[in-house]
């Protein structure tokens, strides 16, 4: 029987081999991992650990240039969609006003939709990079559609899992602005230590899929770590409430050694009428000075022009995920309550030709 907050494992190398009993035990395991946690783990994934710490010390490198150069990398005109997030940009929407105690990069690992381009320009944006990059954007674009690929072989498992019809979800993410993004936590300060200060408040992510291919700390000095001697941080999740447990119970995210975390989006919770939750996680700072974290995510997400609302198998009579809003849509509005796109944005979302008519009656 299984324990509630326990994280199931998928192993995706035999669902890849077409094995059929693998296939369904899978399903079974992601059906039970998304409606309860809210998360599963992904061995024989693919994806170098190698390559993940050799980009990470290339993000790393690239933050020790200068605030001004740093800033021409993307910023506000683009809502910080592509390249650069300074620190204390970007806050969770039940914050309170503390922003993520982090700097982070973005940037694109497929071709972009040029009709959804012409509609969200931010969200569609093309790459922005450093001067003098190396092979940082190469090495990064490669990884983001590494971990992309996992990403379509679980939504593939979600169909199965949910009796779907084949495509149901994978089709939708054709086109979609699908984005990777490399962070890095900051080290407190001593007085900062126990201060309550997270490094990512607890929030849902707004996409369809998030993957994390596995973080790593740095100790003060700047070395690679396993994790601080003291109470480390790093990812925590909060399962769907229960009878017993109305509040849901916290669960580290840590996975096992080798395997890839997957989580629930809000795309992913409304499209299945909430058969599938989105995962409210935060990642806590140390509990001792002077300690990072570097980490990369993978949001897959839903084509701007599809709309985001139940699938005829999971529409019910309260409504509770209505009125339906196409994704791009969605988009705008999740970045303007986590303070990356200005409130204004929000006019454009409407009719924009009131001017016509006060043109003609100008005129009379």
């Amino acid at each position: 029987m299984p324990v509630l907050g326990e994280v199931p494992v998928i192993d995706l190398e035999a669902v890849r081999s077409g094995d059929s009993a693998a296939v369904r035990a899978a399903a079974a395991a992601i059906h039970r991992a998304f409606s309860e946690v809210g998360l599963v783990y992904i061995k024989n994934h693919g994806v170098a650990r190698s390559e993940v710490l050799d980009l990470y010390d290339q993000f790393r490198a690239l933050l020790d240039r200068s605030e001004t150069e740093k800033a021409s990398w993307g910023g506000e005109g683009i809502w910080y969609q592509r390249g650069w997030t300074p620190p204390n940009t970007e806050q969770a929407v039940l914050a309170g006003g503390q922003p993520d105690f982090k700097e982070c990069f973005f940037a694109a690992p497929h071709e972009l939709d040029a009709r959804c381009a012409r509609f969200w320009p931010q969200i569609y944006c093309p790459n922005v990079w450093p001067s003098d990059p190396g092979n940082f954007p190469e090495h990064y674009l490669t990884l983001g559609r590494q971990v992309h690929a996992v990403g379509l072989d679980l939504l593939k498992l979600c169909e199965e899992a949910l009796e779907l019809p084949t495509r149901t979800l994978t089709q939708v993410t054709r086109g979609g602005a699908h984005v990777s993004r490399l962070l890095k936590y900051l080290a407190l300060r001593s007085d900062q230590v126990g201060s309550g200060i997270l490094w990512g408040e607890e929030h849902t992510d707004f996409n369809l899929l998030t993957l994390l291919p596995g973080g790593a700390f740095y100790s003060p000095d700047g070395q690679p770590e396993g994790r601080p001697d003291g109470a480390g941080g790093g990812l925590t999740l909060r399962t769907r409430p229960t009878e017993e447990h109305p509040q849901g119970i916290q669960v580290s995210g840590k996975p096992p050694k080798g395997c890839m975390v997957a989580q629930v989006g809000q795309q992913l919770e409304v499209l299945t009428g909430g058969r599938f939750l989105a995962t409210p996680h935060r990642i806590s700072a140390p509990e001792e000075a002077g300690w990072t974290r570097c980490s990369f995510a993978h949001f897959v997400h839903v084509h701007g022009m599809t709309p985001i609302a139940p699938l005829a198998p999971f529409t019910s009579a309260d409504e509770a995920y209505a009125p339906p809003v196409l994704a791009g849509t969605y988009a705008i509005k999740t970045l303007v309550d986590i303070g990356l796109a200005p409130h204004s944005s929000l006019s454009d979302l409407g009719y924009r030709h009131y001017d016509r008519l006060a043109t003609l009656r100008s005129s009379e």
